[in-house]
């Protein structure tokens, strides 16, 4: 049977009322996979195109956001946390390189912060990767992709650290 939205924000709702940690998330971050690896529902979220970020669903009482995202041309991103949320990133077509980074030196007080590079691997479609509090990233998309993301929160209305590189 092929995933609708509402079936998933009606999933995601109970997997965060019964368990809004890291382990709860995680959780969702797998049914997001099982969504993405549903070709009907990626079809079903994409039909007619879609702006760069495109809120589908919020969740009134406990704040989660499920978002569409799609992108025509290579873009990297620069290293980045979600602030006091978190959010998943969903590949629903094409491929993001995201790095992982370790902080050296926290943001705050309107300066940036200093990071190291961490790991780097691919999100292809399927795969959904959390990212907790704290958890610095930056993706790399070579050409079009399309993301379904789950955020803790709207994070266009979170501020958010920036970060500098820092050589190792």
């Amino acid at each position: 049977m092929t995933m609708t939205l509402d079936a998933l924000a009606r999933e995601c709702r109970s997997l965060l009322q019964a368990d809004g940690s890291p382990a709860g998330r995680a959780q969702v971050a797998a049914l997001l996979g099982r969504a993405l690896r549903d070709r009907e529902f990626v079809r079903a979220q994409f039909a007619g195109g879609m702006p760069e970020r495109k809120i589908l669903h919020e969740d009134r009482e406990l704040g989660f956001c499920i978002l569409g995202h799609e992108y025509h041309d290579a873009r990297e991103g620069g290293p980045h946390d979600h602030g006091p949320s978190w959010a998943i990133y969903g590949q629903a077509e094409g491929e993001t390189t995201m790095t992982d980074f370790v902080v050296v030196q926290p943001a705050g007080g309107g300066m940036a912060g200093k990071v190291r590079r961490g790991r780097s691997y691919a999100l292809r479609p399927g795969d959904a990767h959390l990212y907790n509090e704290g958890a610095v990233h930056a993706p790399s998309r070579s050409g079009p992709t399309r993301l379904i993301r789950i955020e803790g929160r709207d994070l266009a209305k979170v501020a958010r650290g920036t970060y500098e590189v820092v050589a190792d």
